[in-house]
């Protein structure tokens, strides 16, 4: 069988992940950090396109690895409009959105770019993304939200929530598409979906919408309250965005955003830790139960991901709550450099057509 070498670029705030795959194998990977000053000259993520591009070539060539060894560069979809879930091959309507950004600018935007730009110097090589964050799947009763004017919008943690489930459902041998599941993203933002039949028919907007308060992240709000600071006069709408996605959560209750460090503060004597703790978890025990009434109680498996799923502590407290719905099985971390090129694999295989950008 061929072998295929596939590079996967993940763009961050403050890094550039890349890794290279000889098929399901890990031959190197890297994070390229990028300092403020480093980043202080470009007004628009879209703007340091170049200098990622560069520093990702140098380290190719410091690592030995021959452009034209790849087949495939597939990187972290952004914020594009809301699309099916799939591999996607780069084309330029993909690449106009990916540069313009209609859900917002984030460096995940670059993926995309930055795939299509090396794919384009390797003969036959073709650049893809892969399960990105705007993900749409919801049915329609989903959306529907109280107020005419307002609608629930699908933004989470696609790409790994859709791994871990394959990856489950292979444990298990059966095919992800045959089953109803419930998956638990906890990192810095928390998503909780609902899984049917290869889709996910529900999820809260992890990024600054709904759902269970995370390190980063306030979840939902008592709408009065926000209401009445929004027109206190004493915040911008800035700030106030800030509070939803960035200073909220933990960060605005312990002052961190490491549960590793509030628990050892907790073990420290820390009541107070140890309560929001607990009730982040409790939170997301909710999210779940409310995905299991979506799934009219038919769950074969709850899954619960994400780097927070390392700390036994939290997924106890979250399985204390919900086993009685179905199985608990943690899948800790977020592989998402694994998940790209597995993405990527299946194309190259010809075991899933990529799917075109309109």
């Amino acid at each position: 069988m061929k072998q295929y070498g596939i590079l996967a670029i993940n763009p961050g705030s403050t890094s550039t992940k890349i890794a290279v795959y000889l098929d399901e194998t890990e031959a190197m990977s890297r994070t390229i950090r990028h300092s403020a000053e480093e980043l202080r000259p470009f007004a628009r993520v879209t703007d340091q396109f170049g200098f990622r591009r560069d520093l990702i070539l140098k380290v190719l060539e410091e690592e030995g690895i021959a452009l034209d060894s790849l087949s495939a560069v597939i990187g972290r979809g952004g914020l594009v409009k809301p699309i099916a879930s799939g591999v996607y091959e780069v084309n330029d309507a993909l690449r106009r959105d990916l540069i313009h950004a209609p859900q917002g600018e984030h460096a995940s935007n670059l993926g995309g770019l930055l795939a299509v730009e090396i794919a384009s110097r390797v003969p036959d090589a073709k650049a893809y993304i892969a399960d990105p964050v705007v993900v749409d799947e919801l049915d329609d009763v989903a959306r529907v939200c109280g107020h005419a004017l307002f609608r629930r919008v699908s933004i989470f943690h696609a790409l790994n929530q859709k791994a871990v489930s394959r990856i489950y459902a292979a444990r298990v041998g059966r095919k992800y598409d045959e089953l109803n599941l419930i998956v638990a993203h906890l990192g810095g933002g928390i998503s909780v979906g609902a899984h049917r039949g290869g889709r996910v028919i529900d999820v809260n907007n992890a990024l600054d919408g709904d759902g269970a308060f995370s390190p980063e992240r306030s979840g939902t709000l008592p709408a009065g309250q926000l209401v009445k600071l929004c027109f206190s006069g004493q915040y911008t709408e800035a700030q106030i965005r800030r509070m939803l996605c960035g200073s909220g959560g933990l960060v605005s209750l312990a002052g961190s955003n490491s549960v590793q460090e509030l628990l050892e503060r907790a073990k420290q004597g820390d009541w107070a830790c140890e309560r929001i703790i607990y009730a982040m978890a409790y939170n997301v025990a909710k999210e779940i139960g409310a995905m299991a009434a979506v799934l009219g109680g038919r769950v074969d498996a709850i899954l619960i991901t994400g780097g927070i799923a390392y700390s036994g502590t939290v997924c106890d407290a979250i399985r204390e709550r919900v086993s009685f719905i179905a199985p608990v099985e943690v899948i800790p971390g977020e592989d998402e450099m694994g998940a790209l090129a597995e993405n990527a694999l299946r194309v190259l295989r010809g075991e899933e057509m990529p799917k075109k950008y309109e």
